[in-house]
Formats: C-alpha cells, structure tokens, sequence
C-alpha cells in the first residue's frame, strides 16, 4: 500500500491537504529497491568506526593515522560524486546505481588480498574503491526518491528512505563488534612476553584477518542487488531532460543559487560532524569509562539505534513541522548535548554522545531535499556536488583525532560542536535564501 501524506509540508515549507500517495503504486518496486541502498551504504561507512579501533591494534597506530581511514573513505565521494552526476545525467539513474554497486563490491572483495598481505595502504585503497561506489550510490538515490513521487511531499519520501540508513549502520555495529572485534586487549606485559615468545607478529596478523569474513559477505550481497537492479524497469522521472533541453538551458547556473551553495557547507559541516562524533565514540568510552572494546561498540549501537529512532520520528513531525526549522532546532540542541560531553567526560558525556545521535537524524536528507529544492535541470548534477561536499567526512576525523592526541578525546569533540552551530546558522539564514524565487518558477518548486 503507497504511504499517505496528509498533510504534508514542503521542503520549502508549504502546508497542503491531499491524498497524494508518498509513493505511486505503479513506481514502488523501484522505489523498494533503491530505498534499500540507503541501508546498504550505511554497512561500510559504520564499518570504518569499528575498523580505526581495530586497525590502531593490528597496525599499531595513533589516532591520527587511524583517522586516516576516514580520509581515504570520503576522498572517494569527493572524487567520484561529480564524475557520477555526469553520467546519470547522461545515462539516468539505473546505470549509475549499478555502476556504483559494482565498484562497492569490489571493494570490499580487495579486503581479502589486503589482510594477506598485511599493508595499510592497501586497505586504504579499497575503502576509496567502496566509497567511490557510494558516491554514485548517494548522488543517484536521494534525488531519484525525491522525483519519484508527488513534488510536496519530496523532503518527507526522502526522510522515509533515509531511515533504512541508520539500520544499516546499527547492523554494521553489532556485526563488527561481534566478528571483527576479538576482545582481547593485550596489557603490556602480555605484548612484552608475546613478543619474547616470537608470536606478537603472529597474533596482530590474526586481528587484521578478522576483517575479511565481514566484507566479502557484504560484496556479495551488494553484487547481488546490482544484478536486482540491472533487470528491473526504472520509470522516467520529472526530471529526465533531453540532450537538447541541456544544451540550451538558460537557467541560472548552480553557482549564483545562494539555497545550494550553502546547503554544500552545510552538508560538509555536518557530515563531518556526524563521522567525527562516532568514529571517536569507542575511544570515548574506554577512556572515560573503562569499558572493553566490545561493550564499548555495543554503546555506539546504542547511538544508532537513538539515531534510527530520530529518523522515523521527524520523517512524521515533517509532516507539521517547515523542514528548515525542525533543522534548526535539532542543530542547536545538538551543539549544546555536544558541549556537555567535552566538558563533563565520563557516562554524562557518554550519554550526551547517544543523545547526539537523535538529533542528528534528520539532517542529512533535509539538507540535501533543501539543497536541491528548484534546480530543475541542474538536479542531478546539484545532488552530485552536495554529495562531494561529504568530505568533510575525510576532514574532521583526522582533525579530531590531532586534537585527542594534543589535549583530550573528550577536548577533540568541541570540533562537531562548531560545525553544528554551522548547520543552525544554515537553517535559520540560508535554506530560505533563494525561496521566493524558486516558488516563482513553474515546474521547479518540488525539484
């Protein structure tokens, strides 16, 4: 049955009464199909906060090398987002989702050359081959979900998909806190006598093997689901221009569209925000807590399950409430829990890092459906640069991760704390910037 939205309020904050389905029932098995992707993606960028803990073991290295992983995951979504906008705008959506499922694959089948032969840098490169799969993952789903349906109702549908993402990252947890972490953590007296005994090398090579079981079960799924897609009809959307309505758009160019240009900062500032807070979320824990690694990993479960819990919620208060403002408002109160957890360390902080998690979950897709919102012909390639724009995922980790080493982990969280007053300032002063203009426009207010 097509989810009804009554009433429903805009990106742009427009309220109407109608019995619109949130979804056209003749569109939903595609809708089915690519909403599943949100899950999909959320599995290896969750994966990564499991895998800086359990690289600084096997490889032996300090936070920032560790951030370095984040670094070379969202250097992939900066490289391959706009290359991936070309092509969809060129080819459509189905050929970029299944050419970025298959690079996703890819990558995490390089996870088993990688562990044998025991090289960071080789790991480093197959996360930028998954996140340039992701890249044309994001820059496709999101914009496709919001032409899918009714133009009103497109912040809404797209909250909807996005709740599926924060299920795969609670997925992607609990399995690597199961499978990936051992919860053996070697005091140095036990080091010392493993390495007496000429087995340390041996033991560090055996958690790094840990790793591969996990990712080469998740290529195979995500091949699998490229073969789904690659047979199935996608329907032409609202905004499948022709070669000659491109080459002769006059429209105003993305640059001069102040709506996008800040949603791009903003998505970078809160992107890196939302990574930064949990890829330092278990070292958090252990070192205000005490707690082992696993149960440290089960906490930041605990964070995905708030953030899945926020999602669904505000996907039903977007239905009274202007997605601008609920955008404010979770941003401010997220830069406050943020700032209690750098300066009160311990299970209050902790608790605040869950409680963060909330807050956050509805950013990304109300920032993106406003980011969007007007571009007409210059969707596709608008969605792929907001889609680049989520390297700051590549940039506050290592940022973070220099500030823990210098002062405190707890010190390092004051990061997020100025990039979610970035993303209040956003709400209240940009997404509306170019508002009258875009309702002006006929055809464009639901792009």
């Amino acid at each position: 049955m097509p989810f009804n939205a009554t009433p429903v309020v805009s990106a742009a904050g427009s309220r109407k009464d109608h019995d619109a389905p949130l979804v056209p029932r003749d569109r939903m098995l595609p809708f089915v199909l690519v909403t599943a992707l949100f899950f999909l993606w959320a599995v290896p960028n969750n994966f990564n906060d499991i895998l800086i803990r359990q690289f600084m073991k096997s490889f032996e290295i300090n936070r920032l090398q560790a951030g370095l992983v984040q670094f070379a995951f969202y250097l992939g979504y900066f490289f391959l987002a706009y290359p991936a906008g070309v092509i969809m705008r060129r080819a459509g959506y189905k050929t970029g989702i299944v050419i970025g499922l298959c690079l996703y694959g890819a990558g995490c089948i390089l996870f088993y050359p990688a562990a044998h032969v025991g090289q960071y840098w080789f790991f480093l490169t197959a996360l930028f081959v998954i996140a340039s799969g992701l890249a044309f993952l994001e820059t496709g789903a999101s914009p496709f979900i919001i032409q899918i349906g009714d133009p009103e109702s497109a912040a809404q549908r797209v909250n909807f998909s996005q709740s599926f993402n924060p299920l795969g990252s609670i997925t992607a947890v609990l399995i690597g806190s199961r499978f990936i972490f051992s919860g053996i953590e070697l005091k140095p007296d036990q080091v010392a006598a493993l390495q007496a005994a000429g087995t340390y090398q041996a033991y560090l090579k055996s958690e790094t093997l840990r790793v591969v079981t996990p990712y080469l079960v998740l290529g195979s799924l995500v091949l699998l689901w490229a073969l789904l897609i690659a047979r199935t009809p996608f329907p032409h959307t609202g905004m499948d221009y022709s070669r000659d309505t491109l080459e002769h758009d006059t429209s105003k160019p993305l640059w001069k569209r102040k709506h996008f240009v800040f949603a791009v900062v903003a998505q970078f500032l809160y992107v890196g925000a939302q990574v930064g807070a949990w890829s330092w979320q278990i070292p958090y824990v252990q070192t205000y807590t005490g707690l082992g690694e696993r149960k440290a990993g089960y906490l930041l479960t605990a964070a995905l399950v708030a953030f899945t819990a926020g999602r669904f919620f505000s996907t039903w208060l977007l239905r009274y409430v202007r997605a601008s403002q609920l955008l404010a408002v979770y941003a401010v109160i997220n830069a406050v829990v943020c700032g209690v957890a750098v300066l009160r360390p311990g299970w209050v902080g902790v608790y605040c890092l869950v409680a963060t998690s909330f807050f956050m979950s509805t950013m990304y897709p109300t920032i993106f459906a406003l980011g969007v919102k007007g571009l007409g012909t210059h969707t596709k390639t608008g969605g792929a640069i907001i889609v680049m724009s989520i390297v700051g995922g590549a940039a506050i980790p290592p940022l973070m991760g220099r500030v823990a080493d210098l002062s405190s982990v707890a010190v390092s969280y004051a990061v997020p704390v100025l990039c979610f007053v970035g993303v209040a300032l956003y709400a209240w002063l940009g997404a509306g910037a170019d508002r009258e203009e875009i309702e002006a426009e006929p055809g464009l207010a639901g792009a």
